[in-house]
């Protein structure tokens, strides 16, 4: 009878494990968890972002096991073609037809703001790798958007701070004419002014600008000490080449400060060397970086730059969220993945704020000459590594209503 009531109650006990499981596995919604990747596929990002942060994302979910909480993970991917309008109508049509539980990458700083809002509107989670406006955490902040790889404000304060610092304190920039550009531009200025130098001028150019001859020849004109570049993509590659056929390398110092690894790859290392870039993820910085770049290597045949870096970071850590929380709804999420610190080949006890920023640190790096790189890739010597805390602006100073209430 002893025996009866034991076996009748383990018996009761797996049933309700079982139970407990089905319920847990019944909160995915739609028997999937769907990822969608939204980038500029064929514009002048897409060497930074592209296919290789769809390439990203698919790594992650493979090494995630292909499943979560016993559900597929599926990846499906769309170019926005840098336009805002189509970020908003591609986001809308995924969350409302077919189910995506989250956008990651989203392209350039305009479609990343629109897109972040139609996620906010739909109560998805939207992560933001490859916009840099800091409005994603500020007065454009939302519960369900995280802004994960870097922005402009940590991009001009290890650059700029470093050169105004040796005395190049005159500064003129050339902008990419969106939101990105701008922000940059402002954060760029901001520090130096803080630093105690000057913005002498600027120029602003269209996406679609492919001649720079004018706009390089109106910063020699300005006898700037430094030329920053707010400018990204193939606009960067195409500007600071032609900075280099002009000379104005020689007399004038060149900041990169929307430049990527991606960016120093096409333009050589005779044009780029010297020249001072901040990133997040560099591939050779140590050896868990080195391993997983070696890996995205073999699929790609180009080292990752740090948005594509982040991407898989990123998705790895939404579903070991997903897994924490037993369910893919935003709110309970969002709440593990804020909870959780991050420790991967990306980041060292990254955390993402109430404000949605994720905070780890970054890397001035200085771009080597073609006689100190000794292997391919071989691009970027460290100069520094800033502290999160420093990196990225105190969210006590920000503007995201949310996070300060």
């Amino acid at each position: 009878m002893k025996f009866r009531r034991k076996l009748l109650c383990s018996a009761a006990l797996l049933a309700l494990s079982t139970a407990a499981a089905a319920q847990q596995q019944a909160r995915v919604s739609g028997d999937v968890v769907r990822i969608g990747v939204l980038t500029d596929m064929s514009g002048f990002l897409s060497d930074m972002t592209g296919t290789g942060a769809v390439t990203a994302v698919k790594m992650a979910v493979e090494d995630f096991g292909g499943k979560v909480l016993g559900k597929p993970i599926e990846v499906v991917s769309a170019d926005n073609q840098n336009k805002a309008d189509l970020a908003a109508t591609i986001a809308r049509s995924w969350f409302d037809t077919q189910q995506v539980d989250m956008i990651i990458d989203l392209g350039n700083s305009a479609t990343g703001l629109s897109a972040a809002q139609v996620a906010a509107d739909k109560n998805r989670i939207a992560i933001a790798t490859s916009p840099g406006t800091t409005r994603l955490t500020n007065e454009n902040c939302s519960a369900t958007t995280v802004h994960y790889a870097y922005d402009t404000y940590a991009l001009a304060a290890g650059t700029v701070s470093t050169l105004v610092k040796q005395g190049l304190d005159a500064w003129y920039f050339l902008t990419i004419d969106f939101a990105g550009g701008h922000s940059i531009e402002k954060d760029a200025s901001d520090f130096v002014k803080a630093g105690g130098g000057k913005v002498i001028g600027a120029a602003r150019h269209p996406i679609d600008t492919t001649d720079f001859s004018s706009y390089v020849l109106q910063a020699r004109a300005a006898k700037p000490k430094v030329v920053g570049f707010a400018t990204a993509g193939q606009s960067a590659i195409n500007a600071i080449r032609t900075a280099g056929e002009f000379g104005l390398g020689k007399d004038v110092a060149l900041a990169g400060l929307y430049v990527f690894i991606s960016d120093v790859h096409a333009l050589g290392l005779k044009t780029a060397q010297g020249m001072y870039v901040t990133t997040g993820f560099y591939w050779d910085r140590d050896e868990a970086s080195r391993q997983w770049a070696r890996r995205y290597f073999e699929k790609t045949r180009r080292m990752p730059t740090m948005i594509q870096a982040a991407d898989y970071s990123a998705t790895t850590h939404y579903l070991k969220a997903i897994q924490a929380a037993g369910t893919d709804e935003a709110g309970e999420v969002m709440k593990k993945m804020k909870e959780t610190p991050i420790n991967d080949f990306f980041a060292r006890n990254g955390k993402i704020r109430a404000d949605g920023r994720m905070v780890h640190d970054m890397f001035l790096a200085r771009v080597k000459s073609p006689a100190e790189s000794k292997y391919p890739w071989d691009y970027y010597t460290i100069k520094a590594v800033i502290p999160g805390d420093q990196a990225f602006q105190d969210m006590s100073k920000g503007k995201c209503t949310m996070a300060l209430k």
